[in-house]
């Protein structure tokens, strides 16, 4: 896989790198989008169960689903992708990973410094307490589960119609204005405002690299589009830069 130099030296060269990826770079590990018609379970759709009104109506129904996703997820592993950008990590400086993706592999694969901007499906939140904690047994025994205090726990995801979290987003916002460096990762460049991230790093005069199977809106404003598999181009392109 050839890979233009000018590039490779401006990765050598970067102190401060910020990573966004989405749901692409998890296709590759088998984990489905859980939306559109391939996301359809027992007749409901993704955007019918994931949302406050349907999880205080029917929690049980709710927790079904997302038990469900987390049997899948759970027989799935971090990809060469994801284990590329865990190296990335420890290479730079400054680095920041921002993940759209909920499936918690790229902790599995080594990342630390990162925001998950749409939360852990691994992690539940008390709803009366506001407390969040990894609930790592799978499947679940008791549904829906309770927290200590006797109040309903849920998944630590953001549903629709509920903002991102604020703490996340302000990080988000420091690191890409202060970057060398933006590559986005098997994102649509649709959903806002992970979708403004690009136009916002190049603003701040950051060199924009998009990976991805296909053209995206990005595509129209990245520096470099490199099309195909993240499991593929990243390990490639990797070599390429940490070789002497």
């Amino acid at each position: 896989m050839d890979f233009d130099v000018e590039l490779i030296e401006k990765l050598r060269q970067a102190s401060k790198v910020v990573v966004v990826t989405g749901s692409g770079i998890s296709a590759e590990s088998g984990i489905p989008t859980f939306r559109g018609e391939d996301g359809l379970w027992k007749k409901y759709r993704a955007e019918e169960l994931a949302t406050p009104q349907a999880f205080f109506a029917n929690p049980e129904l709710v927790w079904e689903w997302y038990d469900w996703r987390r049997q899948l997820i759970g027989k799935a592993g971090p990809n060469p992708g994801h284990q590329i950008i865990a190296s990335m990590e420890d290479y730079y400086d400054d680095f920041l990973l921002i993940t759209q993706n909920v499936d918690g592999l790229h902790g599995k694969a080594g990342s630390h410094n990162m925001v998950e901007i749409h939360g852990n499906i691994w992690k539940v939140k008390c709803t009366e307490e506001n407390t969040e904690k990894f609930l790592d047994e799978n499947p679940i025994g008791q549904l829906p589960p309770k927290c200590e205090c006797g109040a309903l726990l849920r998944p630590a995801v953001v549903w629709f119609g509920e903002s991102l979290p604020v703490d996340g987003l302000v990080r988000a916002d420091k690191a890409i204005k202060e970057c060398d460096i933006l590559i986005t990762v098997g994102t649509s460049g649709y959903v806002y405002p992970v979708a403004s991230f690009p136009m916002i790093a190049q603003a701040s005069r950051a060199l924009v690299i998009e990976i991805n199977l296909e053209k995206t809106p990005i595509s129209q404003i990245a520096d470099y589009t490199l099309l195909g598999k993240s499991g593929d181009v990243l390990p490639a392109l990797w070599h390429k830069v940490i070789q002497k």
